[in-house]
């Protein structure tokens, strides 16, 4: 098995860092990371529940979808430390997540487009496939760790708030979306790193290639192109993964 093939677990890799960057960029344009409802015992009026955002905050009446007050200017007024490490954190984490998609996709279309012959004239312009993977791992590891600290705190933090003035916060659907989005790239950034680990034939389909290409030897009139032997215990050089040994024809 080479590393250069495409192999069910970078594919899997590649949908799961999309669903986690999906899922982390709607988290954090959906206002709903904090809820405070006020309760009121006039019969005459009615409840209302405050929905604090990243960068809006909506204030609605109970059985009413409509914001009675829709504060666009709550990114810059925002007095709520978990939140304001958020509008910097989450950002951030997207960046460097769209990082290692493209890492992914570039690294996983070199492998499917790439010619079984490199171009020995343009060695220095090769894209090594398995260092993509693995940078792309260790990106996602980065972004992971970055979205998913501050989204737990706000689950703490909010329970700090109801033990100190009640219980009227809770959590809402985005602290919940945003963890589960972190974990999706934790996840992926371990199944890159298996991958790159694991990159041997091994008894698992999961790891064998998603195509079998005929095992056959290129010969030219000066050149014959030969696949390397890929060290189960070499792990450390890409060059032994991506780039191919020329011999020279007698």
């Amino acid at each position: 098995m080479a590393c250069r093939n495409i192999h069910a677990a970078t594919v899997f890799a590649f949908l799961f860092g999309m669903a986690s960057v999906g899922g982390l960029i709607a988290a954090t344009l959906i206002p709903q990371w904090r809820i405070t409802r006020l309760i009121t015992f006039n019969k005459n009026a009615k409840n209302v529940t405050i929905n604090d955002g990243l960068w809006v905050k909506c204030v609605r009446l109970d059985g009413s979808t409509a914001c009675l007050v829709y504060d666009k200017e709550w990114y810059s007024t925002l007095d709520q430390l978990d939140l304001r490490v958020l509008q910097f954190a989450l950002p951030i984490s997207i960046l460097i997540a769209v990082f290692a998609l493209m890492l992914c996709f570039i690294g996983m279309c070199n492998t499917a487009f790439g010619p079984e012959v490199p171009n020995f004239n343009l060695a220095k312009c090769l894209v090594n496939s398995a260092g993509c993977h693995l940078v792309a791992a260790l990106l996602y590891l980065l972004a992971g760790a970055l979205s998913i600290t501050p989204s737990i705190w706000v689950i703490f933090h909010t329970a700090d708030l109801s033990k100190t003035f009640g219980p009227l916060f809770s959590p809402d659907i985005s602290v919940y979306l945003a963890i589960g989005s972190a974990g999706g790239m934790l996840l992926t950034s371990c199944l890159l790193f298996l991958w790159y680990c694991a990159c041997k034939a091994l008894p698992s389909p999961f790891w064998q290639p998603l195509y079998s290409p005929p095992a056959s030897v290129y010969s030219y009139p000066a050149h014959s192109y030969v696949s390397p032997r890929y060290s189960s215990r070499s792990r450390l050089s890409t060059i032994e993964i991506d780039i191919p040994v020329v011999t020279q024809v007698p």
